[in-house]
């Protein structure tokens, strides 16, 4: 039997005094999309953070190839691409300033690497404009072209889909199911309906259990 990329059990997570999931059990395999569902306020954001490495406030264990985290966690980051549900983006900087600051510590990638990311998001043209003058959904793009020059095994995307147009969701479901299938895997958030077969969901509400006062 192989082993997960990623595995979490026994996860449990409470914010202000209010449990937002426990028992949760998860394991992402190479070449799976795993969509993480539930309302507003249910943890789907404070689940994604946990599984990035960038939240530690959670009971449980969560393993990067059969290893508990802890142990293997700068190994894990350099195989780790997280996009938050905020662009992440500086106001001041263009669209190629950006990506070139969020791709800093891959020396290899050439500007006509960037500028070829920033094509495939439709933002060429605007690959010299201030990122302050640009729309919400042009700026989550800039974000979003990262994908486009990624090849880390293990993505999480929290709300990757939100503020971008009909032709921006449909690219990005295509780079998806691409990525899914060379082997990839791939965990996020989305309001959006995907129309990527094979994925894998978990709803938060199975997983939300009431807390009893203490009398």
């Amino acid at each position: 039997m192989s082993v997960p990329l990623l595995q979490a059990t026994g996860l449990a997570c409470e914010r202000d005094e209010r449990l937002l999931f426990a028992g949760l059990d998860l394991a992402v395999e190479p070449g799976s999309l795993l969509r993480v569902e539930g309302p507003n306020g249910a943890g789907k954001t404070t689940l994604l953070r946990i599984l990035a490495g960038l939240h530690g406030g959670f009971d449980g264990e969560i393993f990067w190839c059969g290893e508990r985290m802890h142990r293997v966690h700068e190994h894990f980051r350099r195989n780790l691409l997280y996009i938050g549900h905020r662009p992440g983006i500086k106001p001041l900087l263009t669209p190629l300033e950006n990506l070139r600051g969020l791709l800093a510590r891959n020396a290899a990638v050439s500007r006509d690497q960037l500028e070829q990311a920033l094509d495939a998001v439709a933002l060429f043209p605007f690959c010299h404009v201030p990122c302050h003058h640009l729309s919400a959904g042009q700026q989550r793009r800039v974000a979003l072209a990262r994908l486009y020059l990624s090849d880390e095994p293990l993505w999480i995307l929290d709300e990757a889909f939100t503020a971008i147009d009909r032709d921006g969701v449909e690219g990005l479901e295509s780079l998806l199911a691409t990525r899914r299938a060379a082997g990839g895997a791939i965990v996020l958030t989305t309001h959006h309906a995907l129309s990527i077969p094979g994925a894998q969901s978990l709803d938060l509400q199975a997983y939300r259990q009431e807390v009893v006062p203490l009398p």
